[in-house]
């Protein structure tokens, strides 16, 4: 698991992990060679559902409208909320990742239980670091306006995790502290013009994926992070470019790409990593939601909103065509 950094920059924006406002970096895909972006265009286009980042699904006289989000702030929403809210405002339930309820909750067991987080009882991390690697995250840390000795007691995984947001990305959240990316402010007129909202996984689910991994793989995961992080503000950069061109399987496919440029790429083991990240934190969580979602059309007579990371749109395990593979009629609509 040494190359997630780059992976975590992109699944912390566009799949389910917090992450927060614009940054200004460089954008790695439009610097490609031809002979480099002309396989990832190929390879994205190849899978169902690549580009687009707001759908309508019927069966029979059950509609509902699907948007990808990106988890982050940015000024190019307030175009893309005025075309959205007619679409909202004529759901009966917005579904979201997180809703009020599951953030609520998670800050209840967060208080109650601390050691989601922190490591109470184990070694800290400079003891489970090379001495290099410590003085470099530590320093990282420092700019994410985390303190060393604060760090030095989180989960491994959960270092990686704020890794994945450079500092540039630590602005631009809400009055409760969320990040006011596109679900954030669907949630807030939601609340505003009293339509219900339900979260489609329990809060602690997103959680889980990292915390069922074992001591050695959280480590090598962030051992990739702390590799990564000179990229960390361009990977982001990339990857707010890529969606505001509804095409955000390109990123995933340059991430692919981008593993293949840092020291020690081992290909098996990339793809094994890849892999295994799509079925955790995709996948299997697209899966989940399926019976969620069915079960919201039927309790509103199908007239639901639906707004989620957007890299759970696309591929032939993405929700889309799992609703597909479930008898509806799945076509883009405007976005922005």
């Amino acid at each position: 698991m040494r190359r997630f950094g780059g992976i975590l920059a992109l699944l912390a924006a566009l799949g389910a992990l917090p992450a927060q406002a614009l940054c200004r970096g460089m954008d790695l895909i439009a610097d490609l060679p031809p002979d480099a972006a002309t396989p990832l265009r190929a390879a994205a286009d190849a899978v169902p559902f690549a580009r687009g980042n707001a759908w309508r699904a019927t069966r029979g006289d059950q509609e509902m409208i699907l948007v990808g989000t990106l988890h982050l702030d940015d000024a190019r929403f307030d175009p893309v909320m005025s075309n959205l809210l007619p679409l909202l405002e004529s759901s009966a339930l917005l579904l979201v990742e997180a809703g009020p309820a599951e953030v609520a909750q998670l800050t209840r067991q967060l208080s109650r239980d601390p050691s989601i987080l922190v490591n109470t009882d184990g070694p800290t991390l400079p003891e489970l670091l090379p001495d290099d690697q410590w003085q470099a995250l530590s320093g990282a840390m420092a700019a994410r306006g985390v303190p060393g000795f604060m760090a030095a007691k989180f989960r491994p995984w959960y270092v990686s995790v704020l890794l994945s947001m450079p500092p540039c990305a630590m602005t631009g959240t809400t009055a409760g502290g969320l990040p006011n990316g596109l679900d954030q402010r669907l949630i807030a007129h939601a609340t505003d013009k009293a339509i219900a909202i339900m979260g489609l996984e329990p809060f602690d689910t997103a959680f889980k994926v990292f915390q069922d991994g074992t001591l050695d793989e959280q480590i090598a995961m962030l051992s990739g992070a702390i590799a990564a992080e000179s990229q960390s503000e361009n990977m982001t950069a990339t990857m707010i470019n890529s969606y505001f061109a509804e095409d955000v399987r390109l990123s995933w496919e340059f991430s692919k790409y981008w593993v293949q440029t840092l020291p020690g790429y081992d290909p098996v083991a990339a793809q094994a990593e890849f892999d295994l990240m799509e079925n955790r934190l995709m996948y299997g969580r697209n899966q989940a939601w399926i019976p969620v979602i069915e079960q919201a059309l039927a309790d509103t007579d199908g007239r639901v909103f639906a707004a989620f990371g957007a890299l759970h749109l696309a591929g032939d395990q993405g929700v889309l065509a799992l609703l597909q593979a479930r008898g509806f009629t799945v076509d883009r609509i405007a976005f922005q």
